[in-house]
Order: structure tokens, then sequence, then C-alpha cells
């Protein structure tokens, strides 16, 4: 039985208050909600205070990006694995939707990435999904299973997915106002199961996939109910402490 997951990406979002305020709001709320794993992920300037804040309880914290480089070294603007472990990360997230389309992240550089944190001791939230016009066109599939083979390709990446979550996140469906079904959301999870049984059954069956396509409290009973769907990649509404325990709670039943 694969335990129940939801994450927070907080994304280019917040001040050191409204870090604390949100911080505490999540905190106090979080050790009442059994059956589900938390984590937030802040901006990389605000994973200290995560670290501060959230030390002793029941909610992770991790990175939204880091460098493909081991590091250290001379790479301005970069955070290495080894700066996230300094800070206590768990987890970090790889190939967001918009690292791969406003900063030009390639299938291969996010597989580098991938496989560079879990081998040194992260657990990757590994994001896969398409844009409004592969959906219209009827390739999602191949846009999926293209993300995934970039990962199977490298060295060691077919062992990283023993330690890692995968976030299918339909870029169309990121703060447009349009939203997957529970029954769309849940045939491209399928999907992506079958693509990692047809590598490894076992690791296939115990992998957590998390849906992330604009989930809110009045949807996610409903979207994590699916058989394939093990929790959720939650944008936006993890920046309101109660609206994310809300979907946390969804998660736990």
């Amino acid at each position: 039985m694969r335990r129940s997951f939801v994450a927070g990406n907080w994304k280019m979002n917040g001040t050191s208050d409204s870090v604390q305020t949100l911080l505490s709001g999540i905190k106090s709320g979080a050790g009442a909600i059994e059956g589900v794993d938390i984590a937030v992920c802040p901006a990389f300037v605000h994973i200290g205070l995560a670290a501060q804040a959230l030390a002793g309880s029941n909610v992770a914290w991790g990175g939204q990006n880091l460098c493909d480089e081991a590091g250290p070294g001379a790479f301005t603007g970069e955070v290495s694995v080894g700066m996230l472990l300094d800070l206590g990360c768990r987890y970090v997230i790889v190939g967001h939707s918009e690292r791969r389309t406003l900063y030009g992240e390639s299938d291969e550089l996010v597989a580098a990435k991938f496989v560079l944190a879990e081998q040194t001791g992260l657990t990757p939230i590994l994001c896969v999904g398409e844009l409004l016009e592969e959906r219209e066109a009827g390739v999602t599939e191949e846009v999926i299973d293209r993300q995934l083979n970039a990962v199977f390709a490298q060295e060691g990446g077919l062992a990283a997915l023993n330690n890692a979550v995968i976030a299918y996140e339909p870029v169309w469906a990121i703060g447009t106002g349009l939203t997957a079904t529970p029954e769309q959301a849940q045939a491209v999870h399928a999907f992506i199961r079958e693509r990692l049984a047809d590598r490894n059954e076992t690791m296939a069956a115990g992998i957590r996939i998390l849906y992330g396509g604009s989930v809110k409290s009045s949807n996610a009973g409903e979207i994590f109910a699916q058989p394939d769907i093990d929790g959720g990649l939650i944008g936006g509404a993890s920046l309101q402490a109660d609206e994310f325990l809300k979907i946390c709670e969804a998660g736990a039943v």
C-alpha cells in the first residue's frame, strides 16, 4: 500500500514575515494529520526558516531545483545538492514545467539533475507533463514517454526511481483556469505506472505518483481517490495554511 504524499511548491513567493506565518500555521495543523507524508518547498532563501520552524514536526522540507553540478565550484547563482542537504532538505523538485518551458531545461538536463539528487541523498520529485497544444494534438503519452526515456538513458536512472517520487503536471492546467478531470489525470498516471512496469514491476508498484494540476481542497478528495494517484504537488493552494492542510487531510483518507 503506497502512503499518500502532499508537497507544497511555493515557487517565487513569500517574505520572511509571511513565510514564518505560513510555516507556523502548517506546523500547528499538520500534527493532527495521520496517514500522509507532508512537505513544503520554499524559495531557496527561505529554506533556512523552514528548517528552523519545522524541526521536530511531521512536515519535511525541500528545494525547488538544484544544479546539475555536484559542486562546490564556480557556478554563479546555482544551488548544489550539498547545500540543500546542509539545510536538512529531504526532497527536491526536478524538472518542474516552469523550469522546462521558461528556462529551457532539456529532458537530458532534468534527468541528470534527477540522478544526481538521488545518488547524493535527496528524494527527487520528478515532474513530467504536456503542454496544451500537445494534449490537443493527442501526443500526451509520447511526451511523457520522451521525458521518462531521458531518465532511463541516464546511468543509474532506473535505479534512482526506487527512491523517487513522480509528479504528473499537465502544463495546460497550471494557473490557467483549465482543469483535468480526475479520469483524465488517472489515465496519465496509469500510463506512467505502466511504462515504469515495463522496466521494473516492483518499482512501478511502489513508486508514488502525484498529481500537480491546480489541486484545491474542493477537488482533492476526488482526485486522490483515483487508484494510481498518490497525492499532490500543490502550487498556489499551498500558500494558504488552512487550504493546504485541508488538501493534506484529503490525502489521509
